[in-house]
C-alpha cells in the first residue's frame, strides 16, 4: 500500500503541471488570436504576350500555360491575337489546361478602337468587343482588357512609340469628341459585359488613354456600372510614372507589370517595383499583377527573372 502523503504530493504535482500546461495553451491561443493577420498574397500571372511580341511564329498559348505552372505563377493572361482560333473546342482546351495545372485565367487582352468619327467603324469594334466578352465567358475569364483606340494620324506604331502615344487629332475634331465616342461605345459593351459577368478593364494604353486625365474621364463616366474596371499598365506612362500610378491605383482592378530584360522592344524603363507595390498596397489593391515581359532577351530566361522581381516586391 502506498504512503498516503506520497500519493497526495504526486497528485498535487500532477495537478500543478496540468494547470501550467492549460495556462500556456490559453496564452498561446490568445496570442495567436490577437496576432495581426498575415498580409494576403498578391497573385501574379504572366501574359502570353511575354513569350510572343507579335512576331512569327506565334508562341503557343498551351506552352505558356505549362511554363507558368512549372515556374510557379498563379495565372495566365491570354492575348486574344495570340490564340490559334475562336472555336469552342479550342477555348475549352485552354480552360481545362489551366485548370489541371492549378492556374487562373484572370484576363483576356483584346484590341479595339473607338476613336473614329465614322459610326459604322465604331459599331464594328463594339461588335468585336461583345464577341470577345463571350469568348472570355466561355473560358471562365472574369475580365477583358479594353483599349480606347487612337486617332491614327501617326500610322506607324513604331513612330507612335517615338512620341509616346501622343498624336494629334483628326482635323475638325477634338479630344472631347473622341472621349464621348469611347464613353458611348463602352457603355454599349457594358450591357453585354453585365449579362455575361465579365469586367471591362480599360487600360492606360497608347492613344486616347496615354494621358491619365483622359483615361479617368472615360472611366469615371462609366464607373457607376460595377462591371467597369481599370487595367493599370506600369510601362505606359509619359514622364514620371509614380505620380501617375498614384492617381490610378485607387481604381485599379488589375495591373500589368512590364519588364525589359535585354532592352525593350520600343523603349526601356527602370521601374521600382517595391515602390509600386507600396503605392498599390496603400490603396488596398488585392487583384492580379500580370507580367508583360517586353524585353528582347529570350523569355525562357527573362520570364523567370521577372517573376522573381515581382514576387520580392508583392510577396
Amino acid at each position: 500500500m502506498k504512503d498516503s502523503s506520497s500519493s497526495r504530493r504526486n497528485w498535487i504535482k500532477q495537478t500543478a503541471l496540468a494547470g501550467v500546461a492549460t495556462l500556456a495553451g490559453t496564452q498561446a491561443s490568445t496570442a495567436a488570436s490577437s496576432a495581426p493577420a498575415a498580409a494576403s498574397k498578391i497573385p501574379i500571372s504572366v501574359s502570353t504576350y511575354s513569350y510572343w511580341h507579335f512576331r512569327k511564329p506565334k508562341y503557343p498559348i498551351e506552352q505558356v500555360i505549362e511554363n507558368a505552372a512549372k515556374l510557379g505563377f498563379d495565372g495566365v493572361e491570354i492575348l486574344h491575337r495570340q490564340m490559334d482560333n475562336e472555336t469552342v473546342p479550342y477555348l475549352n482546351k485552354l480552360k481545362k489546361l489551366a485548370f489541371v495545372n492549378g492556374l487562373s485565367l484572370p484576363m483576356l487582352s483584346i484590341h479595339q478602337d473607338f476613336v473614329s468619327q465614322i459610326k459604322e467603324d465604331r459599331d464594328k469594334d463594339i461588335a468585336h468587343t461583345k464577341k470577345c466578352i463571350n469568348l472570355a465567358a466561355q473560358m471562365g475569364i472574369p475580365a477583358i482588357r479594353l483599349n480606347s483606340g487612337r486617332w491614327g494620324t501617326i500610322p506607324s506604331f513604331d513612330d507612335l512609340m517615338k512620341v509616346k502615344g501622343q498624336e494629334p487629332p483628326i482635323e475638325g475634331y477634338t479630344e472631347d469628341d473622341a472621349i464621348k465616342w469611347c464613353i458611348d461605345s463602352i457603355g454599349e459593351c457594358l450591357v453585354e459585359a453585365e449579362r455575361a459577368g465579365v469586367v471591362l478593364a480599360l487600360e492606360n494604353h497608347w492613344g486616347l488613354t496615354t494621358k491619365v486625365e483622359g483615361l479617368l474621364k472615360i472611366y469615371k463616366a462609366l464607373a457607376s456600372n460595377p462591371w467597369m474596371g481599370l487595367n493599370m499598365d506600369t510601362g505606359n506612362f509619359v514622364g514620371d510614372p509614380y505620380s501617375q500610378i498614384e492617381q490610378l491605383a485607387p481604381y485599379a482592378t488589375i495591373v500589368q507589370a512590364k519588364t525589359y530584360y535585354g532592352g525593350g522592344e520600343w523603349y526601356t524603363l527602370d521601374l521600382d517595383y517595391p515602390r509600386i507595390a507600396g503605392i498599390l498596397k496603400k490603396h488596398g489593391f488585392k487583384g492580379f499583377v500580370s507580367l508583360e515581359m517586353e524585353g528582347k532577351e529570350d523569355p525562357e530566361t527573362a520570364v523567370p527573372k521577372s517573376l522573381e522581381v515581382l514576387r520580392k516586391a508583392f510577396g
